[in-house]
């Protein structure tokens, strides 16, 4: 049985226009394939991948199919790679009626998924978070 995130994904590729929605069944399937593990969304009025935090958006767009963020060390080893489709910054822009690089996507979603796991363990608590807890370490030591 589909999740409230996956029903809401399959909704927003399914009101996306007509030309657009092959690509995006074919991204989300990419993302979905190099990340496994990561939980669909939607997120600010767009799919969102989330894996030991957030991995992953696209999102149609009038002449485009944009992915973001593209921030972290998959920037700098696909370089070459991402050059035709980086529109910003953090951006990358396929173009509707364009093959997507799948490949490329897959690789960008798997290194991005790497970070965030190398990151989640040593992942510091919010200070609220710590002190709760403090507080109830503090409870359990009085008597």
């Amino acid at each position: 049985m589909a999740t409230a995130g996956e029903r809401a994904v399959h909704a927003y590729i399914a009101a996306a226009p007509k030309a657009v929605q092959p690509m995006l069944r074919e991204l989300r399937q990419a993302i979905k394939s190099a990340a496994p593990k990561a939980e669909e969304k939607l997120s600010y009025r767009m799919p969102f991948y989330a894996y030991h935090g957030r991995l992953i958006y696209f999102g149609a767009h009038k002449t485009h199919v944009g992915m973001y963020p593209i921030i972290g060390r998959e920037k700098d080893l696909y370089a070459k790679e991402l050059k035709p489709y980086m529109a910003a910054k953090a951006t990358l822009q396929f173009p509707i009626g364009q093959p997507i690089p799948i490949a490329l996507v897959k690789k960008v979603v798997r290194e991005r998924a790497k970070e965030n796991e190398a990151k989640a363990p040593g992942k510091s608590p919010s200070k609220k978070s710590a002190l709760k807890n403090h507080r109830r370490t503090d409870r359990g030591r009085q008597s």
